[in-house]
């Protein structure tokens, strides 16, 4: 259930901001920065506090935006009367 703002940013099609978790070490402005710079991925892990494998990581990403996390393939077989449901 959507309330409120929320609800009318999604149905005007405005780009809903980023919910970072406590423990996001990276923000949307930082690897736009990551993605830009010209320093090295030892110097730009240590000027952010964060491994040289996630430097590598946001270097070879095409956005900034962070992936989704939850499963794009169902796993579960479904019966047929399932799988009309979902057409």
């Amino acid at each position: 259930m959507l309330r409120g703002s929320v609800w009318l940013t999604r149905l005007r099609g405005i780009p809903m901001p980023s919910r970072l978790h406590k423990n996001a070490r990276t923000t949307p402005a930082v690897r736009q920065e990551i993605r830009k710079s010209e320093l090295s991925e030892r110097a730009l892990a240590k000027k952010h506090g964060i491994a040289r494998a996630t430097v590598r990581k946001w270097k070879g990403r095409d956005a900034v935006a962070a992936a989704s996390h939850r499963p794009h393939i169902l796993h579960t077989p479904l019966t047929p009367a399932q799988e009309a449901l979902c057409t």
